[in-house]
């Protein structure tokens, strides 16, 4: 896993409270057997050291079965920043149950919610487990999300798959972020995941909701990209388009 530049995202939100909020979003790290040690402590010192007011990461952490990358794996608590995180695909068939107790220090937003203070305002967070959920007999709860980010004007939804966007819009939230596509990975198979997902990657604006689609950090499949750049991302919400 080779580190890219931080990439710095400026992005419109409809909400003058969220001006100026700072996230670090990961996505599709793969962490598995051939990730070396170097290369997390190189991530989380990224983490520590970046202006982000915390770090979101859309799934998909693990590529292999948690035995085998536990103690890569307990580096990642070492980041000093708040972490929440949802589920990907990768994560529910390697071991979600195991690779959520290595990760004790992180706030796991499936299907749960959280309360965050920002200067004077109050920003709801909520996510889902992943769209796979359902082979492993883990109910997805979209009323429950939906009704709770209705309820607040700063909100931020968290899934896997750009597909979930539509919660974000009846929700009405003012971010959604998501990963999964790997941006295409390998060029021409771009028009491949286009066919199954709504957007590839980068940033969409659609009614009141700013959409996210990071290329994510790791691989899947061969250790290789073409045209779909691994990417770490640095958003700095801005209000200075909101009329």
């Amino acid at each position: 896993m080779n580190l890219p530049a931080l990439n710095e995202v400026e992005v419109a939100v409809k909400s003058a409270d969220l001006n100026h909020l700072k996230i670090l979003h990961l996505s599709d790290i793969h962490i598995n057997k051939k990730t070396s040690r170097n290369s997390i402590q190189e991530l989380v010192y990224l983490c520590n050291n970046c202006e982000a007011n915390f770090v979101v990461i859309t799934g998909d952490i693990i590529d292999c079965h948690t035995k085998y990358i536990a103690a890569k794996l307990k580096i990642l608590n070492t980041i000093e920043k708040k972490v929440f995180y949802i589920s990907g695909n990768h994560d529910l068939f390697y071991g979600f149950d195991e690779l959520k107790a290595l990760l004790k220090d992180f706030i796991l937003l499936d299907n749960q919610t959280y309360i965050l203070e920002y200067k004077n305002s109050k920003i709801a967070l909520a996510g889902l487990s992943d769209r796979f959920s359902k082979i492993f007999k883990i109910k997805r709860e979209e009323n429950k999300v939906i009704n709770f980010l209705s309820d607040y004007e700063n909100s931020i939804f968290l899934a896997h798959q750009p597909k979930d966007y539509k919660f974000a819009l009846k929700a009405n939230a003012k971010l959604f972020l998501c990963g999964h596509t790997h941006g295409g990975q390998i060029f021409p198979f771009h028009y491949f995941v286009r066919i199954f997902q709504p957007f590839l990657a980068g940033v969409f604006y659609m009614k009141d909701t700013v959409i996210y689609v990071n290329k994510g950090l790791g691989y899947w499949g061969i250790n290789f990209r073409y045209k779909a750049n691994s990417e770490i991302t640095l958003l700095k919400l801005t209000s200075k388009s909101v009329e």
